[in-house]
């Protein structure tokens, strides 16, 4: 029986889907293919970086998992901004967030398009784009809990396959004959071999790796006990980080040195290949395959229920609204999903080194919509204390203040490294635009008004 709740969802997803969507957030084309150019820009200290920033999501986590606990409200973030800090607010945190999906999506899916050409490399790469749309969109269709029942079994594979390529990598390291140790952490060239610099030109990519995993909050509204499953799985993080991130690319680097890792392809074949699987790439295209739709799974999940919300409050169109019997606002998810049919011309248009860009501006909304995220929780305190609440941020102000000073700090970075200024700019302007639209659409409905009273008069 599907159990709905009074904004027309249905509550659905329970404790292991909300713990799942939680692990598989932040494992995708971030960390399969992107961690080589975090490698190649840091060296071994892009492990320190990932520890910060791993830091940095938990607290953003928390934060939204105590105001997601209180109230488990469509829109999530969005709404919660809306309520702390202004209709404006609101209406950027909500419309930046179904900007990332997209984008993020459009990548993925184009991503998944060059993974299939492994096996087919006849057949034209469009193709792969509209089935998997067609697909993912219809599972998204059905029912929430299809969608949880999906992200779980995709997450699973990737966690089998990671924790596979840990234990097969220490084993080489300890029992094999590969020339591979510790010492390759800091034997070429040091912890910094590019200087502080490429440390700190790490973080944009390190940060779109984490990118997605604010869609627990999005979660919540339709969750089956939400106070419950949303401590459990935001407490999952630092574990996540650990072994996912951390632990991972430290066996990368011990087996060959940092410099010897291509950014050409994904760091993780070479984990295989030592363990002399001849049919490494085969494998390993699985794993991505899957980490592709898994993403594109959770990014047409968390865009369409993100403008649900806001069409909830009255910043989307009322179409967005509607919601089948099952509780699922179908009209976001199709606008979502033909929304990604831009995939198919990018196949055609981009060139091969635009996956930088695309992770930058991918990393840019991420970072303002954490930064929102912290700043609706912070003035979201005012009058509180931790014993009124079920799911209290620990380290409370500091943590938090630390954590938003962080973010000003990425966009800083973007700022000033070459190859992100220019998402930077689109961010901006991106801004700027949904500024306009705002005071555009707020000046529309009140002239009705306005009317009226004259008329009134």
């Amino acid at each position: 029986m599907t159990t709905k709740s009074e904004d027309g969802l249905s509550r659905r997803l329970n404790g292991r889907h909300i713990r799942f969507i939680a692990l598989g957030s932040a494992i995708g084309t971030g960390l399969f293919y992107g961690s080589s150019d975090t490698i190649a820009k840091a060296g071994p200290s892009v492990l320190i970086a990932y520890l910060i920033g791993g830091a940095a999501i938990f607290f953003v986590l928390r934060a939204l998992g105590e105001m997601a606990v209180n109230d488990p409200a469509p829109g999530s973030f969005g709404e919660y901004a809306r309520k702390h800090l202004g209709p404006l607010a609101g209406f950027l945190t909500g419309w930046t967030y179904a900007f990332e999906m997209v984008i993020v999506c459009v990548a993925d899916v184009t991503a998944l398009a060059v993974y299939m050409g492994f096996w087919f490399p006849d057949v034209p790469r469009w193709i792969w784009v509209v089935l998997t749309i067609l697909v993912i969109a219809a599972a998204n269709l059905v029912s929430v809990r299809v969608y949880g029942e999906l992200e779980f079994w995709f997450t699973l594979v990737k966690v089998v396959a990671i924790i596979a390529m840990i234990i097969g990598g220490a084993a080489i390291l300890i029992f094999g004959a590969h020339a591979g140790s510790v010492t390759n952490l800091w034997s070429h060239g040091g912890w910094f071999p590019h200087g502080f610099s490429g440390f700190l030109a790490s973080f944009a990519l390190v940060m779109f790796a984490f990118g997605g995993t604010e869609i627990l909050g999005l979660t919540a509204a339709e969750s089956e006990d939400p106070r419950t499953a949303m401590p459990k799985a935001v407490n999952t993080v630092p574990v996540r980080v650990l072994l996912f991130y951390v632990a991972t690319l430290a066996i990368i680097m011990m087996l060959n040195p940092w410099n010897t890792v291509s950014s050409s392809g994904s760091p993780f074949v070479q984990i295989f290949s030592g363990l002399g699987l001849h049919s490494a790439a085969t494998v390993l295209n699985i794993v991505v395959v899957t980490a592709a739709l898994s993403a594109i799974n959770s990014d047409i999940f968390g865009a369409g229920r993100m403008i649900y919300g806001l069409a909830r409050r009255g910043q989307a169109p009322a179409v967005m609204a509607r919601v089948t019997r099952n509780g699922i606002p179908w009209m976001t998810v199709l606008v979502v999903a033909a929304a990604l049919s831009l995939a198919v011309v990018l196949n055609y248009l981009l060139p091969d080194s635009a996956f930088l860009l695309i992770a930058s501006v991918g990393t840019f909304a991420t970072v303002w919509v954490w930064f929102m995220i912290l700043l609706t929780h912070y003035r979201s305190r005012r009058g509180s204390t931790a014993a009124d609440l079920a799911f209290p941020v620990p380290f409370w102000p500091v943590g938090q203040i630390l954590t938003m000073v962080f973010m000003v700090f990425i966009f800083v970075v973007m700022a000033f490294a070459e190859d992100t200024r220019l998402a930077l700019i689109v961010g901006v302007v991106w801004l700027t635009v949904l500024c306009g639209l705002f005071w555009f659409h707020r000046r529309a409905t009140s002239a009705p008004k306005e009317d009226a009273m004259t008329e009134a008069r």
